[in-house]
């Protein structure tokens, strides 16, 4: 059966072809000679010429009024594909209102079924199984785009994601720009089951190993070595976190805490106090291979001035969550959002207690930007150069990233400093952290602080299979809970500087014209 798609696909289509086609007396295409300019609503008259909307191309000129009885002949595929095949043209009518018709009759190329004698795709061959782009799907596998169909051949196949904005059908599902998923809604807060933890996060799409389609293939929770089980209080999918926290997309989050996910009133699990700690006596060693390159090596990072941290032998209280998941083939980079909360703040900020959270990316990406040495995502970097892991210590030396909270003394139980980049307590209300603590450094003290809304970023190979190791643990003790809010994980076909940045950047690092959707 011929699946023929939407006529204003292949307008879209048409006005970003490359190729060879006929070349039309209505103007000078030399610039575009695969533009018929003569009916093209995107090159009408001259190359770059588009029409408006409710207007067609009538020999060159912009025609957007007729009389009715009124016919136009009309093509909406690739110049090329017309009369080839089952490919045929049709016929715009004079609408009673004035205005010119859809392209009624037309058959404009289709996806490609193999083994059925019909040239579905108009190419002049019927069932032809070819990879001419070389992006690893043939015209049988689904490849919408083999070769003249769009700009960007080697970046559209059924293994790629649907960026946003570039008028192209990238995954070849026959919908343009169709990337908004939504997944995350009726998620039980204390299920046993990752996966639903990864779709609070709005990773929607699943994949197999053998699969060449993007997506979750599996996703674990574990201790930071990457065996036993974290406490099951220490995780939760929320539809919100206090009263002021909303998720960023889609209606629900991740929570990860080396306490209990909750703020007051919560269920499954259940709110404790952060201050006065969920010991969950759990320990586990620190991830292996993260705490080898650091330098020194075995040595835990801090900020720059604070005490070394000697951590015990192990992170206590700790939760990881592991995602193996399958790029697109046409992306380049993730993004994701997080929002760290810590009852450390203020008193031990710039102390050994610094509560770690951790992304670890492993990934065979190999360009530039380059992903860090330590495969950890989540850090900043100041304007000096300096790298801060994201933990309570960013609170220290006024970094920035320490926003929810009450500007004063800091570290009356560390480091003594003080901050000045605190811009807010709302994104605290109702969390637990804005419980009054007078005499905790200020008479006018919290009983903890948060970086407000963060952006992780880091770079891929498209295809590739990722893992994602995203872990947060109390630090020398099981006292003073943080946890980590986690939330709208996007693909973009721009590579990213890695790292962690406040709020939602603009940051695309690949040349002008790339498309991303990294933004909402």
């Amino acid at each position: 059966m011929r699946s023929i798609l939407p006529a204003m696909f292949f307008v879209g289509l048409a006005s970003a072809l490359v190729a060879c086609g006929p070349s039309s007396t209505a103007g000078d295409n030399s610039d575009c000679p695969d533009k018929d300019l003569s009916r093209d609503l995107m090159n009408c008259g001259a190359c770059g010429h588009a029409c408006g909307v409710g207007e067609v191309c009538v020999n060159g000129d912009c025609d957007g009024a007729c009389d009715q009885g009124e016919t136009l002949e009309c093509y909406d595929g690739h110049p090329s594909t017309e009369d080839v095949g089952p490919c045929r043209g049709g016929m715009r009518m004079c609408l009673p209102s004035g205005q010119w018709s859809e392209c009624l009759g037309q058959i404009v190329p289709a996806l490609e079924v193999c083994g059925n004698g019909i040239d579905e795709n108009c190419s002049g061959e019927a069932d032809e199984n070819t990879d001419e782009d070389m992006d690893g799907f043939t015209t049988c596998d689904g490849d919408c785009c083999d070769s003249f169909e769009c700009a960007q051949p080697g970046l559209v196949n059924p293994g790629a994601f649907d960026a946003a904005g570039n008028a192209l059908d990238d995954d070849c599902d026959g919908m343009i720009d169709n990337t908004a998923v939504v997944c995350d809604m009726g998620l039980v807060s204390g299920s046993p089951n990752a996966v639903d933890y990864a779709k609070a996060m709005d990773i929607c799409q699943t994949a197999t190993e053998a699969s060449r389609r993007w997506g979750l293939i599996d996703a674990a929770f574990s201790l930071t070595n990457g065996t036993g089980s974290p406490a099951s209080e220490a995780r939760s999918i929320r539809t919100m976190f206090g009263t002021g926290l909303v998720p960023q997309a889609g209606s629900s989050f991740t929570l990860l805490s080396s306490g209990n996910a909750a703020s007051p009133g919560q269920t499954n699990p259940s709110h404790v106090d952060f201050t006065t700690s969920a010991e969950h006596d759990i320990s586990a060693p620190f991830p292996a291979d993260w705490l080898a390159l650091q330098n020194p090596a075995g040595q835990l990072p801090n900020a720059m001035g604070c005490p070394m941290i000697n951590g015990g032998t192990a992170a206590e209280d700790p939760i990881m969550l592991t995602l193996r998941v399958r790029a697109p083939s046409n992306a380049k980079s993730f993004s994701f959002q997080s929002n760290f909360y810590s009852a450390e703040y203020p008193e031990w900020v710039c102390s050994p207690y610094n509560d770690f959270f951790v992304v670890l990316l492993d990934s065979m990406w190999n360009g530039n930007p380059a992903n860090p040495t330590d495969k950890n995502l989540a850090f900043y970097r100041n304007p000096a150069g300096i790298i801060y892991p994201v933990g309570v210590n960013l609170a220290h030396g006024n970094t920035g990233l320490f926003t929810q909270c009450v500007n004063g003394t800091t570290g009356c139980l560390g480091t003594g400093g003080t901050i000045s980049t605190c811009q807010s307590t709302a994104q605290l209300a109702g969390t637990g952290f804005d419980r009054p603590a007078a005499g905790s450094c200020d008479l006018n003290s919290l009983s903890g602080g948060g970086t407000g809304w963060l952006t992780t970023s880091g770079n891929v190979k498209g295809g590739e299979i990722i893992t994602l190791r995203i872990a947060i643990w109390d630090t020398s003790d099981q006292r003073l809970d943080s946890l980590v809010v986690l939330d709208n994980f996007q693909w973009s076909v721009d590579t990213s500087d890695p790292g962690t940045v406040i709020g939602k950047p603009t940051r695309p690092v690949n040349p002008a014209g790339s498309s991303s959707n990294e933004l909402r």
